[in-house]
């Protein structure tokens, strides 16, 4: 069994995922557009050119996604990544957090160098961890 993530976008998928790929380094590997479907008939009104579905890498991570007509963010999940220095979480939560809304300041914690939490300007909530070395289980 395999679990992915697929994220929903309110109409700017694209310029999520142009957004993810500049400063996450993520690399889009397809899109597909409403208006390439078989039978374009159906393509809800003003969704034409939005995206009907999308996979992405962000680093060794499968992410797929796709524009709908009523998305709305969801608080009680994050997707979480995890960087090898403080200088990389603080630089990659200073670009998350632009024009986003910041729910917990990128700060030491008992189990953190640098730990904060946010959601994006696209909606999506984020968590950005470099962590500090924890005992066994």
């Amino acid at each position: 069994m395999k679990m992915a993530t697929y994220l929903n976008f309110p109409g700017n998928c694209k310029e999520a995922l142009q957004y993810y790929e500049k400063h996450l380094g993520a690399k889009t590997i397809m899109t597909m557009t409403f208006d390439q479907v078989p039978d374009p008939e159906n393509v809800p009104p003003g969704m034409e050119k939005g995206i009907l579905h999308a996979r992405i890498m962000i680093g060794d991570t499968p992410l797929m996604a796709s524009d709908g007509p009523k998305v709305e963010p969801m608080r009680s999940a994050y997707l979480s990544l995890s960087v090898d220095s403080s200088a990389e979480a603080e630089r990659i939560y200073k670009a998350l957090s632009e024009g986003g809304q910041v729910f917990m300041p990128m700060a030491e914690t008992f189990f953190a160098h640098r730990f904060g939490q946010l959601r994006d300007q696209f909606g999506i909530n984020w968590m950005v961890i470099h962590e500090k070395p924890m005992g066994p289980a």
